[in-house]
């Protein structure tokens, strides 16, 4: 295991104290929400330094108590026994505060945009589409996220061909980042009569939500054009020219929306834009830093297929990490957190494998 950076654990603890003075000093409000924002980022950290050197100090007691000729028999006997769970504890703390200390993506607290598209297959890969949306709505339940479809197009048999949504929520993008991909499914679809297995696939991609003050994109590197829209039907598809699209001239990327109104179709579409212009510039980065990773996981190619979902088998198995649970049932309903850890943990052993070879 890599030695713990002795030096960076005292600055951040140094910190700490300072905002904790700093807040408690009553300052302006604007000043106070910032103060507030790093408390938060630092405390989990500074905990479990603060545990570690507590653990480090009980360690030397216990072993200048074996040291020294004059300790009794049975305090002796008690230190012999304590030891080992003391070291325990301090190797377990040292893992945890090595991952704790792993440079952050600086997108991991941002809200993300979910776009699911289905793939091959025709209905049945909408029908899935629609499937994995719900799936990733229950999951934003349960965590109190917030879930709002920025477009949709259906399915001719339901789900959807397309469907983009943002995820509102504190380290939305960090727990879902994993989830971009191909994802397959194989299943015995409800129109056939003969109890075939079919096999269709929908794209994920799960990009952090971008800011203003994150992209800054130039009026005149966009075009918007508006069309009849398609979605509201009857009288009103004649009459309003209210669905938007914005082509973004030096990269080619094309965001539509079509909803009812126009001034929310081209916020929306701007908001879609910029996140995904956030995310190339985040893709470009990421593989210049880390073109050698050892880790499999990763949010790189979109085209490759990650995971398949096998409803007769009752297993889901994401091809990254050879990772096969047989609960598919209750994935498909939003328990998605043994799968999220699983990715998660193995992408930090990545990085920490990197990390000790630069040592």
């Amino acid at each position: 295991m890599a030695k713990l950076p002795v030096e960076k654990m005292r600055e951040l603890e140094r910190r700490f104290g300072e905002i904790e003075a700093r807040m408690s000093a009553g300052p302006a409000a604007d000043v106070y929400v910032k103060l507030a924002s790093e408390y938060s980022e630092l405390e989990p950290v500074v905990k479990k330094i603060r545990a570690y050197e507590a653990a480090t100090g009980e360690a030397a007691d216990l072993r200048a108590m074996l040291a020294d000729k004059a300790t009794d028999r049975e305090m002796r006997d008690l230190a012999d026994m304590e030891l080992p769970e003391v070291e325990s504890r301090i190797e377990t703390l040292e893992g945890e505060i090595q991952i704790l200390l792993l440079p952050k993506d600086a997108a991991d607290e941002k809200s993300a945009i979910l776009e699911i598209r289905a793939g091959t297959g025709g209905s049945e890969a909408a029908l899935f589409a629609g499937d994995l949306f719900r799936m990733y709505e229950r999951f934003a339940s349960t965590k109190g996220w917030k879930v709002e479809v920025l477009s949709a197009s259906e399915g001719e048999a339901g789900g959807f061909k397309e469907i983009i949504a943002t995820i509102s929520g504190r380290g939305v993008f960090s727990r879902l980042k994993f989830e971009s991909g191909v994802h397959r499914v194989q299943r015995v679809p409800e129109t056939e009569a003969s109890g075939r297995i079919h096999t269709s696939a929908a794209t994920v991609a799960v990009l952090p939500e971008a800011e203003e003050i994150d992209i800054e994109i130039r009026p005149e590197d966009i075009r918007i054009d508006t069309m009849r829209s398609s979605g509201a039907g009857g009288q009103h598809v004649n009459t309003t020219d209210s669905a938007v699209r914005i082509t973004h001239l030096p990269t080619g990327l094309i965001v539509t929306s079509s909803e009812k109104s126009q001034h929310q179709n081209r916020a929306k579409a701007m908001q879609v834009l910029r996140s995904r212009l956030y995310d190339i510039e985040r893709q470009k980065m990421d593989s210049e830093r880390s073109a050698n990773r050892k880790s499999q996981v990763g949010s790189g190619d979109r085209s490759e297929r990650i995971r398949t979902y096998n409803f007769p088998q009752g297993r889901v198995t994401d091809h990254r990490i050879n990772l096969t649970l047989y609960k598919l049932d209750k994935m498909i309903e939003g328990d998605l957190d043994e799968m999220l850890d699983a990715l998660i943990s193995d992408y930090q052993a990545g990085q920490l494998a990197q990390l000790g070879e630069t040592q």
